[in-house]
């Protein structure tokens, strides 16, 4: 299953709660990870739809020790109060642990995606509030390692593989770290 088997760098954020989240908090759980904002126009409100259709059917099936982590892209708009707003506009079963993080500067979302997602987050072009970034979802290890990617929305190649993530975090969480 492993296409990338690096362990994510070590990080120090803020969540939708204004409190410090780390590396170290990932620890011992299942993560899916994307990076979206809250003012995006085009792909992060269907990313971030999928993303809940993911967590309901985790949900349903009754698997625990996973949790989202979605880091924001423009950290300069996203405030802790702005994402938690943002999120609030998704059915999120009660319960779930979805951290919207930031806390940390263009540069360090900029490097941060690139040296652990080999992904892009560039600036708005000029006249436009719109950041450049991937559209994956990551699948994450209980031990910090980066297991797998997927569209996080469809493409002109594929559907949404919501089946299959869905799957894939269930075997992570039973099976224990790759």
């Amino acid at each position: 299953m492993s296409r990338y088997g690096n362990e994510i760098n070590d990080f120090e954020v803020t969540d939708e709660n204004g409190e410090t989240f780390t590396r170290e908090d990932m620890e011992g759980k299942v993560w899916i990870l994307d990076f979206i904002f809250t003012n995006c126009a085009t792909v992060c409100p269907p990313m971030t739809a999928n993303m809940t259709q993911v967590v309901n059917e985790l949900e349903a099936q009754g698997i625990e020790d996973y949790g989202v982590l979605s880091f924001t892209v423009d950290p300069e708009t996203d405030t802790p109060e702005v994402l938690k707003e943002y999120l609030s506009h998704y059915n999120v079963p009660e319960g779930v642990e979805w951290k919207l993080l930031n806390g940390y500067d263009y540069d360090f979302i900029r490097n941060f995606a690139e040296k652990n997602f080999k992904t892009i987050v560039a600036p708005p072009p000029k006249g436009s509030n719109q950041v450049t970034h991937g559209i994956s979802f990551y699948l994450i290890d209980q031990n910090g390692k980066i297991l797998k990617d997927y569209p996080g929305v469809d493409t002109g190649d594929s559907e949404f593989p919501l089946d299959e993530i869905v799957s894939d975090v269930k075997t992570v969480v039973e099976d224990g770290p790759q």
